[in-house]
């Protein structure tokens, strides 16, 4: 019988975005999940590199517009870091249209801030064993 170590250990998530109902909720939903661990909020790009370096995350549902530190510009040091974290871009309709074209190579995946949260849910998950494959 084969098992896979994604499958046994507890996928860490990094949550950031800039509206606390958006991360309170998002942190409810994943922490719900068998398996799945919320290990930090964040509410900025750059809270959410500090938070890298000591949390260190399977995959991160990053926000793209944020004050401080951007999306964009923070899942580029991220990659930096950790380059095996798993970068999700979670935005609205607009951005995510924007991203439909693949402009940076620092995100993983899109996903719009309108999915079910089953969708997101298993994309967080699906990501997660693509961190645990690298």
């Amino acid at each position: 019988m084969l098992m896979f170590s994604c499958e046994s250990s507890t996928l860490r998530v990094l949550v950031v975005d800039d509206h606390e109902l958006t991360r309170l909720t998002l942190q409810l939903a994943f922490s719900a999940q068998e398996n799945l661990q919320v290990v930090g909020l964040a509410c900025n790009g750059q809270e959410a590199i500090e938070m890298v370096k000591s949390c260190h995350p399977d995959v991160i549902v990053l926000d793209l517009q944020m004050p401080v530190m951007d999306g964009w510009s923070a899942s580029s040091q991220i990659k930096a870091i950790s380059p095996n974290t798993q970068i999700l871009a979670y935005s609205s309709v607009e951005d995510a249209n924007f991203l439909g074209n693949k402009a940076t190579p620092n995100f993983d995946d899109v996903c719009k801030k309108d999915v079910p949260t089953n969708e997101l849910i298993a994309l967080v998950k699906q990501l997660g064993q693509r961190a645990g494959d690298g």
